[in-house]
């Protein structure tokens, strides 16, 4: 960029891992599952300086060059407030062979600050501030092909993002703000509109919390409002009323827009019994699932799907129902609610403003010199509503040519049943979109399918079909093979 500087710090060998010896984003214990070959990983910081309070600042990032590459490059997106540099890998939506393992040069950024993943102190400091809301993919992006061009003498011949939830708003934000300096971006379970996102969740929990039982102090504790045989009980009701909607019941919901679910058949009709909820719960579960409205109506938030996940326990993030929807980051308890207040703060935050990737539509110039997106978002995901994703997707098209051109020559979406956050759940969370959507950059081929698996459901394989078609099952053949289905 203009008027910034980026420095190598440190530039080491680094020798080829043998599968099952690198975490890919520690201290989570998956590891990747084959090796990493022999490469350089230059370290570096961009605009060093001193910032508010006397604390140094620079936007840290990590590449990894392989001995071996295939002369293209990829931006890892982060996740939550950044705040560390994670191995650069290209671990997001590349099934079991992340990007290194490829022959890819992979970048990957603390964004311009250190800290916890959800530390927000540095949003103090403007130019931190500013570096997380966008500056620091466009600064990175700009480093990394200088460091990969000087390396390898020639210029990467193609380039790619993948990221999800903050990397999928950052793999937005390269699509929106960025357009000339990527070829295909793979965007997951985008943190698009936080703001917003939270007050879906703050609205929830209050519903929750309303008729939650209360702890010793007497405050309401939302993820009780439910036991474990009740929440059991709902993921079960959810599943009769929608499991078998795509032709066949295997615990996954595929055809999300004919789940028609309604808690009302859930309501004791008698005294309350293991088997069914008290009227108090029904509400409470409507209300928390149709997301928020303010006073003149308006949505603020869209509904969470019904889906089987809602429950999910025993998981990094646990599904909606079993944390009482809490939000990573604000009150855990949201007692009373004033949507139209909590609107007006989002509203009037600059911070969110800038952030935000949700209303910028138009990605004629990004599409325009052949640059591919698809998205991915777990239908359970317990913190952004994967309802959001469709509706700017939607609106994309539409701002961008059209559905039928976007979808025929530039973008596609894909809805993972069960998934919970960017991944996990008793669902089918192994997919590979990187090969797709490269695929679709350098063939021509626009993927239609992608075939999904999961450790949750050995030996099964499922197509992930591109939005708005679903998996359907042909009628005939083993269930358990994608190949027994179609795209509908």
């Amino acid at each position: 960029m203009p008027g910034s500087t980026a420095t190598v710090t440190k530039a080491e060998l680094v020798p080829e891992a043998p599968p099952g010896t690198v975490q890919p984003s520690p201290p989570a214990p998956a590891t990747v599952s084959v090796a990493l070959p022999p490469n350089c990983r230059a370290d570096g910081v961009i605009d060093q300086r001193v910032g508010v309070e006397g604390k140094s600042y620079a936007i840290g990032f990590a590449v990894a060059l392989p001995d071996r590459w295939n002369g293209r490059f990829l931006f890892q997106g982060g996740g939550g407030l950044n705040g560390s540099i994670r191995p650069p890998l290209g671990y997001h939506a590349a099934g079991e062979v992340p990007a290194l393992a490829r022959g890819f040069a992979v970048v990957s950024t603390d964004s311009g600050h250190q800290g916890a993943v959800f530390d927000a102190s540095f949003l103090k400091d403007q130019e931190a501030a500013l570096n997380f809301a966008h500056a620091s993919v466009g600064k990175v992006t700009i480093a990394a092909k200088a460091i990969i061009a000087h390396y390898y003498g020639q210029p990467a011949k193609r380039s790619y993002f993948t990221g999800c939830s903050t990397g999928g708003r950052e793999g937005m934000l390269a699509s929106a703000r960025y357009p000339e300096q990527f070829d295909g971006i793979v965007a997951g379970a985008p943190a698009m509109r936080t703001g917003n996102s939270n007050l879906g969740l703050a609205w929830a929990n209050a519903a929750f919390s309303q008729i939650a039982p209360k702890d010793a102090s007497g405050k309401p504790e939302p993820a009780r409002t439910f036991s474990a045989g009740e929440r059991k009980l709902i993921t079960n009701a959810i599943l009769d009323a929608c499991d078998a909607k795509d032709g066949v019941k295997d615990g996954l919901i595929f055809d999300g827009k004919a789940c028609q679910f309604d808690p009302a058949v859930l309501t004791c009709k008698g005294d309350k019994t293991d088997s069914c909820l008290a009227p108090p719960q029904v509400d409470a579960l409507k209300k928390a699932f149709a997301g928020p409205k303010n006073s003149r109506g308006t949505q603020v938030y869209p509904p969470f799907p019904w889906d089987s996940g809602v429950a999910a326990e025993g998981v990094a993030i646990p599904g909606i129902l079993t944390t009482g929807a809490r939000s990573p980051v604000g009150p855990p308890v949201w007692e009373n609610i004033n949507v139209d207040q909590l609107e007006d703060r989002v509203n009037a935050s600059g911070m969110d403003r800038l952030t935000n990737t949700a209303y910028w539509t138009n990605l004629s110039s990004y599409f325009g010199r052949g640059g591919k997106m698809l998205f991915y978002h777990g239908v359970s995901d317990p913190w952004f509503s994967a309802n959001d994703t469709v509706t700017y997707y939607e609106r994309m098209a539409a701002d961008s040519g059209g559905m039928e051109l976007v979808r025929e020559k530039s973008s596609r979406a894909f809805l993972v049943p069960g998934m919970g956050h960017c991944s996990s759940g008793a669902t089918l969370d192994r997919f590979d979109l990187l090969t797709s959507v490269v695929d679709w950059v350098e063939d021509g081929k626009a993927p239609d399918a992608v075939v999904a698996t999961g450790p949750a459901f050995p030996g099964r394989t499922r197509p992930l079909c591109a939005y708005p078609q679903h998996a359907r099952y042909k009628g005939q053949g083993d269930p358990e093979s994608a190949a027994s289905f179609e795209c509908r």
